[in-house]
């Protein structure tokens, strides 16, 4: 069972969206918030799998929770999923850096919604739809974003460099392990290595990192 946790300062988009989880048999709602300082309580009170967090709320925003749930130990396995009205909100951008596991928007498909809080809670970023790699690549390229060189990537392996570069493009384990004709679990292991040696909290923070460091660029994916 999937535990969720739902924090949208608007009741009516709370109601809808779990009518849509609620008839899943393995997902389950456990507790809604309407601002992130009551969505950080529930957090540390009932530690969901999933939170779907709207960026903007009163008070301490979606932002500030997520930053607040990746920094805590204790809330290491709860994977967080911004909600937002806009596809190139540049808050989104910070939201992945900041520890969130990717983003989804408000008026997306059920089966979709449905798809990516199940992706969520498997580890995984929710990168494969393509506007969230354009997303990243395009706030990834701005001058503002570059990084200094991070002697963490040095540590990385010729194979490990090559295996992030597919985390970036949104390929699954079983996509990678296809790619490079290696087995899921080989796969599975050059994954936790690179997380490892780059201190990620997730897939994610790969991906963001991936950008940011230039090891791939807009045009080396394909949508």
């Amino acid at each position: 069972m999937i535990r969720i946790l739902l924090a949208d300062d608007q009741r009516l988009v709370r109601a809808g969206i779990r009518g849509i989880l609620d008839d899943e048999d393995d997902l389950r709602v456990v507790a809604e918030a309407a601002d992130g300082s009551t969505a950080l309580a529930a957090c540390r009170e009932l530690r969901p799998d999933v939170v779907l967090m709207d960026i903007r709320m009163p008070g301490m925003d979606g932002l500030e929770a997520a930053r607040r749930i990746a920094a805590d130990e204790h809330l290491a396995a709860v994977k967080v999923v911004m909600l937002t009205t806009f596809d190139l909100d540049e808050y989104v951008y910070g939201a992945l850096r900041r520890g969130a596991t990717g983003f989804l928007l408000k008026d997306t498909e059920p089966a979709e919604l449905l798809h990516a809080v199940r992706v969520a809670a498997r580890g995984d970023a929710l990168i494969s739809p393509s506007v969230t790699r354009r997303l990243i690549a395009e706030f990834a390229d701005r001058p503002d974003h570059t990084r200094p060189p991070d002697r963490r990537l040095e540590a990385l392996t010729g194979r490990e460099r090559e295996v992030m570069r597919l985390i970036a493009a949104g390929r699954t384990n079983d996509e990678i392990a296809a790619q490079l004709v290696v087995s899921p679990l080989t796969a599975k292991t050059h994954v936790s290595r690179i997380m490892a040696k780059l201190g990620a909290r997730d897939r994610s923070q790969v991906v963001v990192m991936a950008y940011e460091y230039r090891m791939v660029s807009p045009g080396w994916l394909s949508d």
